[in-house]
């Protein structure tokens, strides 16, 4: 079974990140039998080799980047499968492109995170909420002034835990290459 890893606030190659090689050979020196970085952005799918689970391999690769380069962002484990469920249901299918700065996906830390209620969106109406499941939520972000809503930012403020927030462009193209 492939898992996808969605670390939160890392750029590759940038102070405290990895680089592409390091992200992969932790994820492999921690008993991926794959693994395989997707964009800049601490996106990774891997496999677990036979006899390791996908959280022992996320836990053992974590403590290794925290020796290599001193990462300390909390990453966010789902299976690729799951993702391409999540991607069939199309919950931006209503959503005009040109209205919207960007759809995104927001991944919570863990099942205790309740994820808010819906119809929420932040004061200054930048950020909307479209969809919650259990573990994720879904917004789109809207240029006010000149700067997009941050879904990440507003979420961890309204739910107090950390999480980690892609372009719902990212987890389409990934289900599309691993699935």
């Amino acid at each position: 079974m492939r898992y996808a890893v969605f670390l939160r606030n890392v750029n590759l190659g940038r102070p405290n990140c990895p680089t592409r090689g390091q992200f992969e050979a932790a994820f492999l020196d921690a008993g991926a039998h794959t693994a395989s970085s997707f964009l800049t952005n601490g996106t990774l799918v891997y496999e677990p080799a036979a006899g390791r689970s996908a959280q022992a391999v996320y836990e053992a690769a974590c403590e290794a980047l925290r020796g290599v380069c001193g990462l300390k962002e909390p990453g966010f484990v789902r299976t690729v499968a799951y993702l391409s469920e999540v991607v069939a249901t199309a919950p931006f299918a209503g959503v005009d492109p040109h209205d919207v700065y960007a759809c995104c996906v927001s991944f919570l830390s863990s099942p205790d995170v309740v994820p808010p209620p819906l119809p929420m969106a932040s004061a200054r109406r930048d950020v909307e909420l479209v969809q919650v499941t259990p573990g994720e939520v879904l917004s789109v972000c809207r240029m006010v002034g000149n700067s997009p809503g941050s879904p990440n930012a507003f979420l961890e403020k309204l739910l107090g835990s950390p999480l980690s927030t892609r372009n719902w462009n990212t987890v389409v193209r990934l289900v599309a290459r691993f699935a």
